[in-house]
């Protein structure tokens, strides 16, 4: 048995694009309550077709360490967080 256990919440959204966004939000929002959120693990799948799943963040690993938190198609180089997130 394992010590860990996964939420799969199911969510709709009218198209993937949507359903990224959605889930980009979601988990940037639960990661604020709970260091147990792993964002760069998101996937979103069509309802039909569960098995086939989309990455939601790039999740590349960056040197010095960290993770890219960027969404998975963006086109500029990769970062720690999104620049229109804004510093803390």
């Amino acid at each position: 048995m394992t010590d860990r256990w996964v939420i799969h919440l199911p969510v709709t959204a009218p198209d993937l694009h949507r359903a990224r966004i959605f889930a980009r939000t979601a988990a940037r929002v639960l990661a604020q309550l709970s260091a147990r959120v792993e964002p760069g693990g998101v996937t979103v799948s069509a309802e039909d077709e569960q098995c086939v799943r989309h990455w939601v963040f790039c999740d590349r690993p960056l040197p010095g360490g960290g993770r890219c938190a960027l969404p998975v198609d963006h086109t500029t180089a990769c970062a720690r967080r999104a620049p229109w997130l804004g510093r803390r």
